[in-house]
């Protein structure tokens, strides 16, 4: 319980939501604002501005042209668009390197980042709407990460022994040993930033949706996109194969196993194109991977 405090604690020293992305959000949200009204908030936020020119610009929109000026970038990329590449640039700086689940923080943005692209993919096939919350719920779902990783590190043998000698899921060992789970402080993170509960939910729930009284389908595909980038091996840490499965997800929404094989080869296509979106997370001046 004592090292639960301090990770209840460590959650105060993260830097706030940024506000530009959420007034993105709310106005993404909402069918009756504009892409001028984007704009005047995006302006506001050099940085973002600067990333959403250099987003904009990069393969994943394949521009004919480059675009200089943050008016006409928002009126290429569309309302949908603007959101993921504001997220995606507002975002990154929260990924580090995470000593307890051996992955560098670039591996993990790009497995936020998949998952996020992903859930697109997978809400696409099976005909729902666009959904802005979708991209919003992928890129954060492993926000507790950020946190937890140091404990994990520290509590690393006591771990392993769960998941390794009594079969423990990674969840459920990090629950045993430091009273909270990455997914579950997740939801603690969401809540301190004041996110819609549906986001909440599906980062909170990410591992488990089958927790959820509700029948929204936004956290199962998360989860589901999850489980798949975890099945190809995209910036996964050492605890990737130790979750237990809870059921047929695919089966859920009608997906046969060649609706899942077009699904990765969507977004292998994709992430490759994204490239922009993932190297954001290098520091200024330094040269982004991939």
């Amino acid at each position: 319980m004592k090292i639960n405090k301090r990770i209840l604690k460590s959650i105060k020293t993260l830097p706030p939501f940024p506000v530009t992305i959420q007034k993105v959000m709310a106005l993404a949200g909402d069918p009756d604002s504009s892409l001028t009204e984007l704009a005047a908030v995006i302006r506001l936020d050099q940085a973002i501005t600067a990333n959403i020119l250099r987003i904009c610009n990069s393969a994943y929109f394949g521009l004919r042209r480059p675009v200089d000026h943050v008016n006409d970038a928002i009126m290429h990329m569309g309302k949908q668009n603007v959101l993921r590449a504001v997220v995606a640039a507002g975002l990154s700086r929260y990924f580090r390197s995470t000593q307890g689940y051996d992955v560098r923080g670039g591996d993990l943005w790009e497995h936020a980042v998949a998952v996020a692209l992903l859930s697109q993919i997978c809400a696409a096939r099976i005909s729902r709407p666009d959904d802005p919350r979708l991209f919003t719920a992928g890129v954060l779902h492993d926000i507790g990460k950020m946190v937890m990783g140091e404990f994990v590190h520290e509590a690393w043998q006591k771990i392993r022994e769960l998941t390794e000698r009594q079969k423990y899921s990674f969840l459920e060992a990090e629950q045993e040993v430091l009273g909270v789970n990455h997914a579950e402080l997740g939801g603690e993170i969401a809540l301190i930033w004041k996110f819609p509960d549906e986001i909440l939910k599906a980062i909170a729930f990410h591992h488990r949706p089958d927790l959820l009284a509700d029948g929204d389908a936004v956290p199962w595909i998360v989860y589901l996109s999850n489980q798949v980038c975890h099945a190809m091996g995209i910036g996964v840490g050492t605890d990737a194969l130790a979750y237990r499965a809870v059921g047929d997800v695919a089966g859920r929404f009608g997906l046969k196993q060649r609706d899942l094989e077009d699904m990765m080869a969507r977004l292998h296509k994709s992430l490759q194109d994204a490239r922009e979106l993932v190297s954001i997370v290098s520091e200024p001046g330094k040269k982004g991977r991939g």
